[in-house]
Order: structure tokens, then sequence, then C-alpha cells
């Protein structure tokens, strides 16, 4: 098995982390076992651990070695879909009566399975400010030990930020897991666990495979104890990705930096050209010195990130007829993949929370922004806001 120099840099890590040329053919690139089930040597004496799929497969385990040693973790285990990695992270800690405390803005799918999912079977929610650590501290003592505070930043779709270590800090004078959705940063631009967090979850569909081919989830953690549970459950409940969905979100890692590098490029080169657009009433974007958490996420993150919400000018019809103009960025929804996309999120991604308390602004897009040359990607947004 490779192993990189402990200091090596993520992008030396993310390459080779775990991955050897195959011994028998030599073949650099890993091959995908598409395989089921296994050869026994002998009644109940599987080979190297091997006995069904379900259990483990060696290119999941070789995804898992490399998730962990880049999420800075000691365990990780991929899902079939985000999702399901957020159903298992709520399996392994809560039990009827539990709480969830999540930010005001968030992915519409995760309210979706915290209050229609989780909720008649006993799990309560509440929303509260995240940014303002003191909002975290008055709800948690208010309820009893072993809360969990679910956290996204930057959150999906105003890009807030929350202050990691802080929430870190009220959590545990509360007795409460910290987990951070870090699907938006991916590990390249920030690492929970090493600010206190005590679980980590990805839609790995998203930046970490990055290619639009696949759909995986992720969850890592440090403790020991913790792994074991989630473990069991995973198992248990079949909740594992598929050979091919680990190996194409392996092979996305290896190219992660130098994605999130021209992500981020392109993204604030869009931000600061969209905030004096007279179409666009508002542009959110933490690489902006006038985003209110542009400060933290300097110090947080290692860069800014690839999705930028815009507000028009002209209300919703403006803002549709911006996401059904565009024609180098895709109307579609996900994120986080090599092409550019476009999405109204409150008829789309967050449709679920429609008409409630935490409801999209009718006059919004989110942007995706991709790799492709920056030059294109201005002229088609320029393009689509004279169409409106």
């Amino acid at each position: 098995m490779s192993a990189p120099r402990p200091d090596a840099g993520f992008s030396t890590r993310a390459v080779h982390l775990g991955i050897d040329p195959d011994p028998t053919t030599g073949a650099i690139s890993p091959p995908v076992f598409q395989t089921s089930t296994y050869l026994q040597d002998a009644v109940a004496q599987p080979r190297n651990g091997y006995e069904y799929s379900r259990c483990a497969n060696p290119t999941r385990d070789l995804l898992h070695r490399q998730l962990a040693g880049l999420e800075g973790g000691r365990h990780a285990f991929s899902t079939p879909a985000g999702l399901a990695a957020e159903d298992l992270v709520l399996r392994a800690t809560l039990r009827p009566g539990g709480h969830v405390v999540t930010g005001t803005d968030a992915y519409g799918g995760t309210f979706r399975l915290l209050e229609q999912v989780w909720g008649p079977w006993g799990i309560g929610t509440s929303a509260v400010d995240l940014t303002d650590p003191a909002a975290l501290e008055a709800r948690l003592a208010e309820l009893d030990a072993g809360a969990l505070v679910w956290v996204e930043t930057p959150s999906n779709p105003f890009l807030q930020i929350v202050d990691l270590a802080a929430c870190a800090e009220v959590c545990r004078r509360h007795g409460a897991r910290l987990v951070v959705d870090n699907t938006f940063a991916s590990p390249y631009l920030q690492r929970p666990l090493a600010l206190g967090a005590d679980v980590v979850v990805h839609s790995a569909t998203k930046y970490l495979a990055g290619h639009s081919d696949s759909v995986t989830g992720v969850v890592v953690v440090d403790d020991d104890e913790l792994a074991e549970q989630i473990a069991f459950l995973q198992n248990a409940a079949g909740q594992v990705s598929g050979p091919m969905d680990a190996w194409l979100t392996i092979r996305g890692l290896k190219t992660l930096a130098v994605r999130m590098d021209r992500h981020c490029a392109n993204a604030q080169h869009l931000a600061e050209w969209l905030s004096s657009h007279p179409a666009v009433s508002a542009v959110h974007y933490p690489g902006l010195p006038s985003h209110p958490g542009h400060e933290l996420a300097a110090r947080q993150m290692d860069g800014f990130g690839g999705m930028v919400s815009i507000q028009l000018a002209g209300g919703r019809e403006a803002a549709l007829a911006l996401a059904q103009s565009t024609q180098v960025f895709l109307l579609a929804e996900s994120l986080g993949g090599v092409e550019s996309l476009v999405v109204h999120p409150g008829d789309m991604t967050h449709a679920s929370v429609k008409g409630t308390s935490r409801a999209v602004p009718e006059d919004m897009v989110r942007l995706s922004v991709g790799i492709e040359d920056v030059e294109d990607l201005q002229a088609d947004l320029e393009q689509a806001l004279a169409a409106r």
C-alpha cells in the first residue's frame, strides 16, 4: 500500500494515498472489484476478510483509506448517496426523543430527511442562526445532553459561514455532537475534524467525484467507538456504495485540488463581476469582502469555493428567465462537477421547504461554477441577464 510522507502536500496524498500498482499486472489505476461474493478457502474462512461485498469490497476499502487520510480522520464510510450518509449518522447517534439543531440555511433534502422521515420516529428538529455561537449556546442549554448539531458551511444556498471551532466548543460544553456537511468546501478547502467536529459528511456526488457520473455519500469520523457503531449499521442496513461508484470517486479525488483551484478562481471572478451588474440585487459569495462571513472564511478555509448565489432585481420572473436562458451553464440539479450548472433553488433543490419559514427567495439563482474558460462563463451570464 502506498504511503506518502506524512508532510506530503494534499495533491500528492490524493494521488498516491493507499494506491499501489496492481501486483499482478502492474496497472497504475486500481481495479474495480465488480463482484458480489468471494471464494472462501474453507467454511467460514474468507480470504483477507472478504466474503460478501455488502460487508467489504477492496475498491470501496481503498476509497475509505483515501477519504480518511484527506479529511484527517481514522475511519471513513461510503454510502449510496449523500442523504444515505446523513441517514447513517442519524441512526448511529440518535434514539427516539433525540434532537437535531440545524442552521436556518441548509440543503432542502436534509430538512426533508429530518422532519418528514425522522420526525415521525420521535426525533425533534429546531433551527437557529449558527453564525451566532451565542444562539447555539442558548438553544443547547434548553436541550438534554446528546443533541446533534448539524452544520453546513458554506451553507446551501446562501453561502453562510459558520465558525466551526466556536461551535465545537459550545457543543463540548453541552454534551452535543457536531456534524459538519463539508460538501461545498471539500477537504481541499476545509477540514472540520481538525476544527473540533465529531463527524464529517459529504455528498461525494459533488466535488469529490467531480464529473457528474456517480452518486455516492461519505461519512468520516475519528472516534473508534462511533466508527464501530456506524460500521455495524452500514453492514446491517446495507448502506454501502457500489464498486463502480467507489472507483469513480477514487478517480475524482486524484484531481480534486486542481479542479477546486479552477472552481474557486472562476467563481471569484464571476462574483466580483456580478456584484456590479445592474440586473443583480445581491451576490452571495464568501470571497467577496462584503460577505458577512468573509474574514472567517479566509481564516477557516483555504479558498472560497465554487458556489455563487445571486438575487435578481427583476424578482422571480427574472430569476426563471436567467435559469432558462444560459447555454454554457446547464439547467440541472446537483453541483460540483466540471461543467457549470444553474438552478432555481426555490423550485428545484429546495422545493421541499417551499411555503415554509425556510423557503428560498423566489428571486434567487444558484450557480455551480465549473472549470470552463471564465470568459465564456461571463459571456453566457451576460447574454442570459440581457434576455430576462
